[in-house]
């Protein structure tokens, strides 16, 4: 079988991402066993399920012009696995988190499909698609592999503002 070098990175790309895509298995068999999400938060699988979603409309050939049939497996397969790690959080959740989890779930598809609609009436050719739609996915790309930062940034951006006043202090503690 002569595969060349694309597919085979392409291959290699969706086995690494369903890999990744297994990680958080840890965690959601712990919240099983407990029944209960304790302190764990949504937010990175809320965003990855934007994420897989996204990336599974840019995959469809009405947005993307070359064969995308790894590229929509892949991401389909997680969004598959995201909603089972979601439903886990909406079984497991306090009344309202899981409002507030289920009204977000619920905002992203409409997004999904609004975009999709969008673009494919209002778009008319596949080079323009695909950069609308991979842009999103770009951006949505990132707040998933950020999201795990939430639990930290605020303690982090206080450190950083902590460290520029104190760096303001000595600037100009001579000057006062």
């Amino acid at each position: 079988m002569d595969i060349d070098r694309e597919h085979a990175f392409g291959l290699f790309g969706s086995i690494s991402a369903f890999i990744l895509l297994l990680s958080p298995l840890p965690t959601f068999i712990h919240i099983w066993k407990k029944k209960s999400v304790e302190k764990f938060s949504a937010f990175p699988y809320i965003v990855a399920f934007l994420n897989c979603g996204l990336w599974l409309l840019y995959g469809l050939p009405w947005i993307q012009q070359q064969r995308s049939l790894l590229m929509m497996t892949i991401n389909g397969l997680a969004l598959a696995i995201e909603m089972v790690y979601l439903m886990l959080f909406v079984l497991y959740s306090k009344k309202e988190k899981r409002m507030k989890i289920l009204f977000i779930i619920l905002s992203e598809i409409v997004f999904i499909v609004s975009l999709a609609i969008l673009v494919a009436t209002l778009v008319h050719c596949h080079k323009k698609r695909s950069t609308i739609v991979g842009t999103s996915c770009i951006v949505a790309n990132i707040l998933m592999y950020a999201s795990p930062l939430t639990i930290m940034t605020a303690n982090v951006m206080g450190a950083i503002l902590g460290l520029l006043q104190l760096m303001l202090y000595v600037t100009y503690y001579e000057y006062t």
